[in-house]
C-alpha cells in the first residue's frame, strides 16, 4: 500500500506551490501550558483579575479575534514574559526550550507595530524574521498569516530553493511582514533593487543557535550591516553559545531584556516525554528498526539519521519491502520537502525518515514516537529532536535512542544536560532476522546497492566528524558489523576521506572486496513477489 493513502486525516492542510501564496499551515499547538508566570508578578502583566490570557493582553482586537479563532485562550510562560516588554518596544533576548510558544511571542508584538504604525505596501518592509530552516520559515508564516487575517497589512516569505523573480515582484509592490531564511533574505537585500527596509521596525531572529549552527554567521552579520540600526530587535535561541552571544552584542541595543523560562527546571525536555535507550551492536541496528517500526505502523514516528544519503536509503529500503515511509532531507527540492512535510503533519499516523532539517521548532501534531536511529552530535541536538512529541498540554510522546555498547557514556552528557533516559530492552528473540534476506535485496537491486554504498559511506564520514569524538570514536567501528546494517555480507569498497588519524585504519578495514556482485535489476522478499525496484 502506497504511503499516502494510509497516512490520511479527516482535517487537512493544503500543500502549497511556492511561487503562489502559501497556506496556513495546522495550528500552532499550545506548549506546555501552565496556570502561572513563574516570576510575572500580575502588576508586570498588567492583568487585574490574575489571569493570563491573551484576551486580556494591550493589543488591537482583531488579533485577539485572530488568536481566539486559532484556539488560543491563555499564554504560556514565555510569552507571558515576553509579549509585554516587546509591546513597550524594548530588545529581548529569549531563551526557551524548543516548543515553548515563542512563535506566538514574537508575531503578536510585530504585528501590534505595524497595525500601530499603519504601515501600507508603498511603506515596504516593517518586519523581518529569519529562521533557520525552509519548513519553519512556512510554519512561521502559517501562523502569522493567521493572526493578520483582519488586518490590512501585507505579508510575504521568501526561501532558498523557489523562483527568485516572482519573490523580487512581491517585494517591490510591498510586503510589509517578511519571513525569510537567511541566504534568500540576504541576496534579496543586496540584489533587488526594489525592496525597502529603510522603514524597518523591527528584526526578530529565531532559532538563533540553529542559524548559527548551519553556516550562516557571516550572512548574519552582514543582513545587520544592510537593515537600520533605529530598529527594534528580537532574538530567540534555545541555547545560549558564544556565536549568539556574539550576533547579540551587534544586533541588539545596549540594554535588551533577559527572559529565561527554564533557567530553574531541573528536566531539560518537555513533560509528558518517556524516554529511553537502547543498547544495540551495529550488525543488529537495522534489524531491530525494521522490527520496530512493523509494530507500529498505526503509530505517528520520526525516525532521524545523520545524513542524507542515509536518509534516502533507509526510505527507500523500508517503501522496497512494504514499511509505507516518507522521507525529509536537505537534497530534496523545496516543493518536495514542502508536500513531504505537509503530508506528514496532516497524516493520523506514519513514519518520516529525516535529517535534523526536522529537528527544530517545526509543529508536528500528535506525533507517538521519536526514534533517533543515529546518535544526535550533543544534549543539545538530542533535546530539539525529542522536542517533535509530547507537544501542548497534557500530550504525552516516547523517545527512543539507538546506542551502540561503547557508546554508552554519551549518557553522562545526558545527565549533566539534564535528560532522564531509562534502558529498554528488546529480546533477541524478538528481533525480526531478516537479514539474509536483505542482503540478497541489496546484493541484487543495481540501484539499491548504490544507494546502500552512499548511505554506509555518508554514516561513516558522518560518525568521523561527530563532536564528541571520545564517545563517538569513528577508529573503534567495527565496519564489517556497520556494513551489515546497511545490507552488505562484507564491506563496500568506497572512498572514506575521514580525519588523519582515521584514514589509514579505515581504509585499511574496508579493502576486502565485496562479495556482492551487483545485478542492475533485482527482485524483492519475499521471493513471489517479483516487482521491481523503482528508484
Amino acid at each position: 500500500m502506497e504511503a499516502s493513502s494510509r497516512q490520511t486525516r479527516s482535517k487537512k492542510v493544503l500543500v502549497p506551490k511556492l511561487e503562489e501564496t502559501i497556506p496556513t499551515p495546522p495550528d500552532q499547538e499550545q506548549e506546555d501550558q501552565e496556570n502561572n508566570t513563574g516570576n510575572v508578578s500580575e502588576k508586570e502583566l498588567g492583568i487585574s483579575n490574575g489571569s493570563i490570557e491573551f484576551c486580556n493582553l494591550p493589543i488591537e482586537e482583531n488579533t485577539k479575534k485572530s488568536i481566539e479563532e486559532m484556539g488560543f485562550k491563555k499564554m504560556t510562560p514565555i510569552q507571558a514574559k515576553s509579549i509585554l516588554p516587546l509591546l513597550e518596544g524594548k530588545d529581548l533576548l529569549g531563551a526557551a526550550r524548543t516548543g515553548s510558544g515563542k512563535t506566538l511571542a514574537f508575531l503578536i508584538p510585530a504585528i501590534e507595530v505595524l497595525v500601530k504604525s499603519n504601515f501600507k505596501p508603498r511603506n515596504g518592509t516593517g518586519v523581518i524574521i529569519i529562521s533557520p530552516t525552509r519548513e519553519l520559515a512556512l510554519q512561521i508564516y502559517g501562523v502569522a498569516r493567521e493572526l493578520m487575517k483582519y488586518h490590512t497589512q501585507t505579508h510575504g516569505i521568501i526561501i532558498g530553493g523557489t523562483s527568485k523573480k516572482p519573490e523580487e515582484e512581491r517585494l517591490e509592490k510591498g510586503v510589509n511582514l517578511l519571513v525569510a531564511t537567511p541566504g534568500r533574505l540576504l541576496d534579496h537585500l543586496q540584489n533587488t533593487k526594489g525592496f525597502i527596509t529603510k522603514n524597518l521596525k523591527c528584526l526578530i531572529i529565531d532559532e538563533a543557535d540553529r542559524i548559527l549552527e548551519v553556516g550562516f554567521e557571516e550572512e548574519m552579520h552582514q543582513i545587520i550591516k544592510l537593515v537600520p540600526k533605529t530598529r527594534q530587535t528580537m532574538l530567540f535561541s534555545a541555547t545560549q553559545t558564544r556565536k549568539v552571544d556574539d550576533i547579540a552584542k551587534v544586533s541588539l541595543n545596549n540594554s535588551p531584556v533577559y527572559v529565561g523560562v527554564d533557567d530553574e527546571r531541573e528536566v531539560s525536555t518537555v513533560e509528558g516525554l518517556e524516554q529511553g535507550y537502547v543498547v544495540c551492536p551495529s550488525e543488529r541496528r537495522f534489524l531491530l528498526l525494521y522490527t520496530f517500526l512493523k509494530k507500529n505502523l498505526s503509530k505517528k514516528i520520526i525516525v532521524f539519521l545523520s545524513s542524507c544519503n542515509a536518509v534516502k536509503y533507509t526510505a527507500e529500503l523500508l517503501n522496497y519491502i512494504d514499511i509505507p515511509v516518507l522521507e525529509l532531507h536537505g537534497r530534496q527540492k523545496q516543493q518536495k520537502r514542502t508536500n513531504t512535510f505537509y503530508e506528514f503533519v496532516n497524516a493520523e499516523k506514519g513514519i518520516l525518515i529525516c535529517t535534523d532539517v526536522a529537528a527544530r521548532g517545526l509543529d508536528i501534531p500528535s506525533v507517538d514516537w521519536i526514534i533517533q536511529y543515529d546518535p544526535p552530535d550533543d544534549p543539545k541536538e538530542y533535546i530539539h529532536r525529542v522536542g517533535r512529541t509530547a507537544r501542548g498540554v497534557g500530550k504525552k510522546g516516547r523517545a527512543l535512542l539507538f546506542l551502540l555498547p561503547k557508546e554508552l557514556g554519551f549518557l553522562k552528557y545526558l545527565k549533566l544536560a539534564k535528560v532522564p533516559l531509562n534502558e529498554y530492552e528488546f529480546p533477541k528473540s524478538k528481533i525480526a532476522n531478516v537479514q539474509d534476506q536483505l542482503e540478497k535485496v541489496v546484493s541484487q537491486n543495481f540501484y539499491l546497492y548504490n544507494s546502500a554504498r552512499d548511505a554506509y559511506k555518508a554514516y561513516i564520514c558522518a560518525y568521523a566528524s561527530h563532536s564528541l569524538k571520545d564517545i563517538f570514536d569513528v577508529n573503534a567501528l567495527d565496519l564489517q558489523c556497520v556494513a551489515k546494517a546497511f545490507g552488505f555480507l562484507d564491506p563496500p569498497k568506497v572512498n572514506l576521506n575521514v580525519n588523519a588519524s582515521g584514514k589509514a585504519d579505515l581504509q585499511k578495514k574496508t579493502n576486502k572486496k565485496s562479495s556482492f556482485a551487483p545485478k542492475q535489476y533485482g527482485s524483492k522478499f519475499p521471493p513471489k513477489d517479483g516487482r521491481q525496484f523503482d528508484r
